[in-house]
């Protein structure tokens, strides 16, 4: 049996690989593991059948052979574990890999979720013009040590693995901000990224979603 992973039926990015069954998609796509998809309205991502499979009404969700798993950090790492590929063989720099999945999402990521937040959430509030200007100088000291540390190489820890696919997703979500054309290696290495075939395989099929061509 294949894995089923759950997607928006109408995605609020317009299909530019924005949303988070995006990293699902492409860990799959790097380990050549065939899976099926399940489109939701935002309806039925708070209808009971779906709050069973992930408690907080949200997407993505993976289901195989009775296994069933929210939160994509999860999901990327067990898609990992399963197949060779995405994390090293050497104890040492499989532990450094797995750390930096988790800087990807928990140091890295809430400043960027912030951005999108006083974006689109407080955008006619008196205060946002300063509050927006207070989460980017946060995501910039995040950008700044992150580029410091990448230097010029072209992934986070040796070889490309599952840390990379969460660091280049999460950083997309600066596209468009500017931001990242302070950090010029920064830039590349998401550049880098998204040549990888994997990468626009995952990307066309979410793409489609939103074009309706699947």
């Amino acid at each position: 049996m294949i894995p089923t992973i759950t997607a928006f039926e109408s995605s609020p990015d317009r299909g530019r690989g924005m949303a988070r069954d995006m990293r699902v998609r492409w860990a799959l796509e790097e380990v050549g593991q065939p899976y099926a998809v399940r489109l939701l309205s935002f309806a039925a991502m708070k209808d009971p059948a779906h709050l069973a499979l992930h408690p907080f009404g949200q997407i993505p969700t993976y289901e195989e052979d009775g296994l069933v798993l929210f939160e994509t950090g999860a999901i990327v790492f067990h898609i990992a574990e399963r197949h060779a590929g995405l994390l090293p063989e050497d104890a040492n720099a499989r532990a450094r890999a797995i750390m930096w999945m988790f800087a990807a999402l928990s140091t890295v990521e809430p400043p960027i979720v912030d951005r999108d937040v006083v974006k689109f959430a407080e955008r006619d509030k008196s205060w946002r013009d300063e509050r927006m200007s207070m989460v980017n100088d946060r995501i910039r000291v995040r950008l700044g040590e992150l580029s410091a540390r990448l230097g010029d190489a072209d992934w986070l820890d040796g070889a490309f693995s599952a840390a990379d696919i969460l660091m280049v997703h999460v950083l997309r979500r600066l596209e468009g901000s500017g931001l990242l054309d302070e950090y010029p290696n920064a830039a590349a290495y998401i550049a880098r990224a998204e040549s990888r075939p994997a990468y626009k395989r995952a990307f066309a099929a979410q793409l489609a979603v939103f074009e309706g061509t699947v």
